[in-house]
């Protein structure tokens, strides 16, 4: 007798039904979209959610009506009362960034008359938890898996395959090799799901609500999901059930229709400061007030839509930025949702260095931080995190010899200690990813007499959250690390300045095979102070600011700090950097590229001539077949650094000066 017949045999009896479901199957095998349950669902509200595109892929934002974006779980379970005791949950998602403290839940599943839940599944900034109920009585029974480090909150697609069976819950994110967790107890058996109601995005309540995009929600009773969904080319975006109003795009309705399914695209059009353009906002739109101009972010770098032709006028003297002491860097950064900051790194170790930040068109002192004659500030960001690096060239108070991490603290809006590294005399950080892991290298100029020391390059741990030494590397006298890409190929180039008798010798380039960077070319240089990567259409180029050609012991007949800088073409035939061009220069410390429009610039910092800190610093343009040619000379002191930045009301460039306590800010006055 088939279980159908069986079944209703019983019922004709008069056996009670109860009995009668617990030995039919709860759901048959196949996948159960729980995304659809809430689109086509009787009554559904429009408000209760909104079709967004993002990428080219759609998915579902939800509002903050709970109500409209749940159903009885009677419509799943039609047979019995009970949840599989095995099964997979598939989900495409993608968050939003979230806060350490912060979680949001992809779906609950709740009794109806009570808070009491009996399944969920909810992420934070970098964890995944799964919770479920293992008992009657609310709470008390309550188990949770928790997958930690995953760092899913990027604003990218993301496609997960939770998997329960007994006691081993498996977590696939995007169709990499699964991460199995051990319960203490199994998932139970016969979790009674009678008179409950399961909620999308929510718990029955607006906090904890999802504020990212769904695409895919989908239980699949009896089995592990991951072989029927990773044959798909894009796991990111692997599908087993998406609802069909996610992959056909939306009848256009006529003037008296009305619109069941509210649909838009996600196009976030950014309007005032430059934005950082990273492959967490490609495809978005910056709007250019200042210039005029349309640009979207190709991942990479901001590409232009439409933009008016703007020419540079001329440079005037905007802010005079009062420092605590002589200042030998800026570093210029920006805090999402929190504004503009300037960190320059001063000699003298108290007061400090300070960290300005921009407010009513000028920037202000926001905070102190205890330095050791900082000679740079690197800002970069892992996830949402955001840090600051300072390299300390001398030792402190203890006769420990330390540079250090700061991280951007949410609660006190300020920038606090995160982890200290070991140095040697550090002139210079420099952070980069590779493949989604994020790196550091220090630029280690001397150990007491001797220059000839290792560099080291740091790679951050996920697991103990702190960056750890991943390889040295020789320098003589390192002054400068610049990290670059050419199509797959990752480089570190390095400015070697002294290697104890002489400024003449070489800087070099790396590239990253097998995992560990390999030198790839040698360079001349003249006590090499910086490298500047820069791209003028298709061309790679190189700048190295040479500072002075000396020798212990020989006598000079020229003056040696007045040497040429030199910019070097990438080469792809010969695979290497040719010499593209000679600059005169009085002790370069720094360039600085920056483009206006459609024209490119080069400025250069001239800081000494062997008898005056009073030079003129150069405005270099690109003018193609006649190179860099010097179009503005800016008066300055003593300058050891660059750095151009843009506001709502305009681009500027700013200077720090090692001879006074006034670094300027300048502005870039446009026709």
């Amino acid at each position: 007798m088939s279980a159908l017949l069986l079944f209703c045999a019983l019922l004709h009896l008069g056996i009670d039904s109860n009995l009668a479901r617990r030995h039919s199957p709860c759901t048959d095998l196949r996948p159960q979209d729980l995304l659809s349950e809430i689109i086509e669902a009787p009554g559904t509200l429009v408000n209760g959610f909104r079709m967004v595109q993002e990428r080219g892929v759609r998915g579902l934002r939800l509002s903050q009506d709970v109500k409209a974006t749940s159903f009885p779980s009677s419509l799943i379970f039609k047979f019995c009362n009970y949840f599989p005791a095995e099964f997979s949950i598939v989900i495409t998602l993608k968050a939003n960034y979230l806060s350490s403290k912060k979680n949001e839940y992809i779906f609950t599943l709740l009794q109806e008359n009570s808070n009491h839940m009996l399944l969920g599944l909810r992420v934070s900034s970098d964890k995944v938890h799964f919770e479920f109920s293992h008992g009657d009585h609310p709470y008390r029974h309550r188990k949770r898996a928790t997958f930690r480090d995953l760092y899913l909150a990027d604003r990218r697609w993301h496609t997960l395959v939770l998997a329960v069976t007994a006691n081993i819950v498996s977590l696939t994110i995007d169709c990499c090799p699964p991460v199995d967790m051990f319960l203490n107890t199994s998932f139970p058996e016969h979790l009674n799901v009678a008179r409950s109601r399961f909620y999308i995005g929510s718990r029955r309540r607006r906090k904890g609500l999802f504020t990212g995009l769904l695409r895919q929600l989908v239980l699949l009773p009896g089995s592990d999901a991951t072989r029927r969904i990773c044959l798909n080319p894009n796991p990111r975006l692997a599908a087993l059930s998406v609802p069909k109003l996610l992959t056909e795009l939306p009848l256009k309705p006529s003037e008296t229709d009305i619109v069941k399914h509210p649909y838009e695209a996600e196009v976030k059009v950014t309007v005032g400061s430059y934005p950082s353009c990273s492959e967490a906002t490609a495809s978005h739109l910056w709007f250019d007030v200042i210039n005029k101009g349309l640009f979207i972010c190709d991942g990479k770098i901001w590409v232009s839509i439409l933009r008016a032709k703007e020419r540079l006028d001329y440079v005037e003297d905007y802010q005079n930025l009062v420092t605590n002491s002589e200042t030998l860097d800026v570093e210029i950064f920006e805090i999402p949702t929190v504004g503009l900051f300037a960190a320059t790194a001063n000699k003298k170790r108290r007061p400090g260095s300070t960290i300005f930040k921009w407010s009513d068109g000028k920037f202000e002192p926001y905070q102190n931080i205890t330095t050791y004659e900082a000679q740079a500030w690197k800002h970069f960001s892992i996830g949402p995190q955001v840090f600051l690096a300072v390299a300390n060239f001398e030792k402190n108070e203890q006769n420990q010899e330390y540079s250090v991490i700061y991280r951007w603290s949410q609660r006190k809006l300020r920038f606090v200690l995160y982890q200290r590294l070991a140095t040697h005399s550090a002139r210079d950080w420099e952070a980069f990813q590779i493949s989604g892991e994020t790196f550091l290298a220090v630029a280690n100029h001397r150990e007491g007499d001797n220059h000839n020391i290792d560099s080291i390059i740091y790679k951050w741990n996920p697991n103990t959250r702190l960056f750890e030494r991943n390889q040295t590397i020789p320098t003589s006298g390192a002054y400068d690390w610049e990290f670059f890409t050419v199509g797959p190929y990752s480089f570190l180039v390095v400015a070697n300045t002294f290697n104890g008798t002489s400024t003449r010798i070489y800087s070099r380039i790396y590239i990253q095979l097998g995992g560990m960077f390999r030198l790839f070319q040698s360079i001349p240089t003249y006590g090499a102070t910086d490298w500047e990567v820069f791209r003028v259409r298709e061309r790679v180029f190189l700048a190295v600011a040479n500072s002075q050609s000396y020798e212990t012991g020989a006598l000079n007949r020229v003056n040696p700090f007045n040497i040429n800088s030199t910019i070097y073409e990438l080469n792809i035939t010969a695979q290497m950097f040719v010499k593209f061009q000679d600059i005169p220069t009085n002790s370069a410390v720094d360039w600085e590229f920056f483009t206006v429009g459609d024209d490119s610039f080069l400025v250069v910092a001239n800081s000494f001539d062997g008898s005056k800190f009073f030079l003129n610093s150069v405005i270099y343009r690109w003018q193609g077949y006649e190179s860099f040619v010097p179009v503005h000379q800016l008066p300055t002191y003593g300058c050891t650094d660059w750095e151009k930045f843009n506001t709502a009301d305009g681009s500027y460039l700013i200077y720090s000066s090692a001879k006074e306590h006034i670094s300027k800010v300048l502005k870039l006055k446009t026709y």
